[in-house]
């Protein structure tokens, strides 16, 4: 007979992983705690409104691609994507704000036209982010984190100062104009850390960003989760919802099943897809690879305040996505990285998916959603939450010269105490653990459990790290290395 594989949760990372298994001859079956499938990137709908409650950017699109074709498919196959253009634009001051669009041509003459000579220095940084991306995303990326000598390659060697140094000297270096330089350090926050904190080679981002492009998924990212979860179903995966995990079970060392509502679901192998730290909590401490001392003393990627707003008017002089970056960037990343507190002034992101895509709000109305970025770990009140839309909708009605308040249908919001209910999230966290120097690759925490056989983990704490092209990969290294330690039949 097969041997079964339980995985907890079904955000990307476990339902890439459970479309491997099954395709391997695994009996797989998905617990999810919560009532819908996607983990993160679940789904909010509201009075004809339509809201992803996690990743709205749709960046590296081959990895995509290369996801769906390893069961000889195509993402067309199971949704519509559509390129932006303009793929997002950033505010410095009310009406001042810089376009980036659809293609690396016209973000160069962008830049000339806002510091002369910038356009050599760009097709320079460009082509080595390129380079970069090209080591990274098509082959280093793709090893499991098992030793440091996967990160050694004729191509990395060649690139070895670039582990060692970072984003930010890199990039203010070449460029003096503040706003360039703000637009240049934006993609890296995908990973989790700050520019000053994160080394060179990750200016993969940046060819991600300009060089690839901004997509959108019609109907939004949930359509990937419902294309993934349709793919696994084709290939035999069984998905439980309001399924919460208890335990593990474990027996002479070895993952035997779990515990689920309280009744027990044995099987050969246990992958965990949920929060890694929370993943220990469910096992008996002797059993636990890492301490709460060794969590503590981890890099987090930051958590999010997050709004979803029902507009009952079109919105002006926003795009899809909409960048704020009229107050000091440094500031408030010392408030989420170096001494954690609510930031006086925040930086914040919005998106208005129906500026694109008319199935996500009714005629005439715009959907909204803000994201703050914060340190994990930090108290979190409705007072709080109400205090920090008031201040980001002032700003927002200034900077983009509208009233905008009083069109408000409705808001929902979302944060630190949600992620923890919702998601087991360490601290609150929305990302994952940051992608710094002693946080890459071998340095992560193992997808393999040291201590507990048939034990596996995937997702945005371990290999190879945040944000969802990297979970992806993620659920198929995972995958990958069960069947490397298993033979499908028993």
């Amino acid at each position: 007979m097969k041997k079964t594989v339980h995985i907890i949760g079904s955000g990307f990372s476990s339902l890439a992983a459970s479309c491997y298994l099954a395709k391997d001859g695994y009996d797989v079956t998905i617990f999810e705690k919560n009532n819908t499938i996607g983990g993160r990137a679940r789904q909010l709908k509201k009075d004809g409104f339509t809201f992803d409650i996690g990743p709205t950017w749709y960046w590296m699109p081959d990895v995509f691609e290369r996801f769906f074709s390893d069961f000889n498919k195509k993402p067309e196959e199971y949704y519509t994507l559509e390129k932006l253009n303009p793929a997002y634009s950033v505010y410095f001051g009310k009406n001042d704000f810089i376009t980036i669009e659809d293609t690396l041509e016209k973000i160069i003459q962008a830049f000339e036209k806002e510091e002369s000579g910038s356009s050599i220095k760009l097709k320079k940084f460009i082509e080595e982010a390129k380079s970069n991306y090209d080591i990274a995303i098509k082959d280093l990326v793709y090893n499991p984190g098992l030793s440091p000598l996967e990160l050694i390659t004729p191509a990395t060697i060649k690139k070895i100062n670039q582990f060692f140094s970072t984003i930010k000297k890199d990039v203010r270096k070449e460029f003096k104009n503040e706003r360039l330089v703000m637009i240049l350090e934006f993609p890296v926050l995908f990973l989790g850390a700050k520019p000053s904190d994160t080394p060179s080679f990750y200016s993969f981002m940046n060819y991600a960003d300009f060089g690839l492009g901004t997509f959108h998924p019609k109907k939004g990212m949930y359509q990937v989760i419902l294309a993934m979860e349709n793919l696994a179903k084709e290939l035999g995966v069984k998905i439980k919802t309001n399924a919460n995990i208890e335990k593990i079970i474990v027996e002479h060392g070895e993952a035997k099943g779990l515990v689920c509502n309280g009744e027990a679901y044995l099987s050969n192998i246990v992958l965990s897809g949920a929060d890694y730290h929370h993943t220990e909590t469910l096992l008996d401490k002797p059993y636990r690879q890492y301490s709460e001392r060794y969590w503590s003393k981890k890099t987090f990627a930051p958590s999010s305040l997050l709004f979803y707003v029902g507009f009952d008017k079109k919105l002006e002089q926003v795009n899809h996505h909409t960048l704020f970056f009229d107050v000091d960037f440094e500031l408030h990343a010392q408030d989420i990285y170096d001494k954690p507190k609510w930031p006086d002034n925040p930086l914040f992101y919005a998106s208005f998916p129906s500026k694109t895509d008319s199935s996500t709000a009714p005629e005439g109305k715009e959907a909204g959603i803000f994201l703050i970025p914060l340190a994990p770990g930090l108290e979190d009140t409705p007072e709080l939450r109400t205090t920090y839309f008031d201040k980001i909708i002032t700003r927002f009605e200034n900077l983009t010269s509208q009233t905008v308040r009083d069109k408000i249908l409705f808001k929902e919001s979302f944060c630190l105490k949600d992620f923890v209910e919702d998601y087991n999230s360490y601290k609150g966290n929305a990302y994952g653990m940051a992608n710094t120097l002693l946080q890459t690759a071998f340095l992560r925490p193992k997808l393999k459990s040291k201590t507990v056989d048939n034990l596996f983990f995937t997702g945005q704490l371990t290999v190879p790290g945040p944000g969802v092209p990297p979970s992806l990969i993620s659920g198929k290294l995972a995958a990958n290395l069960i069947s490397k330690y298993n033979t499908v039949t028993v």
